[in-house]
């Protein structure tokens, strides 16, 4: 499981999207926008969520344009680092890049949107095997590749009359990256087949939300199906307060307390597919009582610790500044720090929510004013937060 061991994720997205060239506008395929978002913020929104050590994006086709995004990027306290590859290698060849570099690793593929669970497909990795496979049920790909799999006992075979194809997730081994070599090499035309005929790849049926933005049919749909999937209703919280005890600046886990019913009721938000966004002003880093480094090793330790208990935090904003802070960069009023709305701004910019259904929990009033510029439903904590949330959604 990813919160165990140290797994990377990486993206391929050097494709040049020669089907559907004349609709990129000399972008790539992961650059395009839907909803006024880029492709690859979703998939990074997404797979950010899980604690992962590194994302490695693998670029070549207009690589400039996604390295002035993305590179040296932090999404969720994650490190984006792109990758160019000088010539073009293929699907297979582009992971040579990144042999000497990465983990055990979740692959994927940058135009295309497949909403699993990775521990799921983690978990179904079998013993002596180097790779599992995600598969989705065939909704009439044109593409030839692996468009035809079915299961016999956990492995991957081929069936001409299979209602399954390849979904562009894959989970492997780090002893994978010996089978690639320094020379232009298709994943799933050659170095997948060989695998599968070799009974060393099994994979595991998913049923979620998938997408391929690599076809002129999935283009015209994709700005609607993918709202309706990733527009949801969200919790924004306050931390200190709310979801542990407000000691004054903690920044260390030993001194993190959970307020009663909190775990459970995150949890209850994860499974009602709630977006839980954590909205603090931390002005002990700007005061120098506490550093930025610190403040985001206490979170990756909260990240794992959720994870292993199904919790899902999509996004955490906080707020450095304060007009009496000592480092220098921090010391002014700021719409960022509540009762400003910067940071919930900064939400509603970057994802789809559902603001009908949404609401905000914070302890202080500047948390009230906050959420009331946002036009958020505010509650003050209870007791309880489980019942609190359960009476709430």
């Amino acid at each position: 499981m990813l919160i165990k061991k140290k797994i990377d994720l990486v993206i391929l997205a050097g494709g040049k999207g020669s089907r559907i060239k004349k609709h990129l506008k000399g972008y790539p395929k992961p650059m395009l926008k839907f909803n006024k978002k880029y492709f690859l913020n979703y998939i990074l929104k997404k797979t950010c969520t899980y604690n992962f050590e590194k994302v490695y994006i693998l670029t070549r086709f207009k690589s400039d344009i996604i390295y002035k995004k993305f590179h040296n990027k932090i999404f969720n306290f994650i490190k984006i680092i792109c990758v160019k590859e000088r010539k073009e290698m293929g699907t297979g060849g582009a992971l040579y890049n990144i042999k000497k570099r990465v983990n055990d690793f979740i692959l994927i593929n940058g135009d295309t949107l497949f909403d699993i669970n990775y521990d799921y497909l983690i978990k179904s990795l079998k013993k002596g095997k180097i790779g599992t496979v995600a598969l989705v049920k065939n909704f009439k790909q044109q593409s030839k590749k692996l468009n035809t799999l079915s299961l016999k006992n956990g492995l991957i075979k081929y069936d001409k009359n299979s209602r399954f194809m390849n979904g562009g997730v894959y989970y492997f081994k780090k002893n994978f990256l010996r089978l690639i070599n320094n020379k232009k090499i298709s994943l799933e035309n050659d170095i997948l087949p060989n695998l599968i005929k070799k009974k060393r790849i099994n994979g595991k049926i998913f049923s979620n939300f998938f997408i391929d933005i690599g076809s002129k049919v999935s283009l015209r749909i994709a700005p609607k199906i993918i709202k309706k999937n990733f527009k949801r209703p969200a919790a924004f919280l306050d931390r200190d307060g709310v979801i542990n005890y407000d000691f004054g600046y903690v920044h260390e886990i030993k001194k993190f307390k959970f307020k009663k019913g909190v775990l459970k009721g995150l949890k209850h938000l994860s499974k009602k597919n709630y977006y839980i966004f954590i909205v603090t002003n931390q002005a002990g880093i700007g005061k120098n009582i506490f550093t930025l480094k610190k403040f985001n090793k206490l979170h990756l330790q909260l990240k794992s610790f959720f994870i292993k208990r199904g919790i899902h935090i999509s996004d955490v904003q906080y707020s450095p500044y304060h007009i009496n802070a000592k480092i220098l960069k921090f010391k002014k009023n700021s719409d960022f720090r509540k009762p400003g709305n910067l940071m919930i701004k900064n939400i509603f910019k970057n994802w789809d929510i559902n603001l009908k259904k949404s609401f905000m929990i914070g302890d202080k009033r500047t948390d009230y004013l906050a959420a009331k510029k946002s036009n958020l439903k505010f509650y003050y904590p209870k007791d309880n937060f489980f019942k609190q949330i359960a009476k709430t959604i």
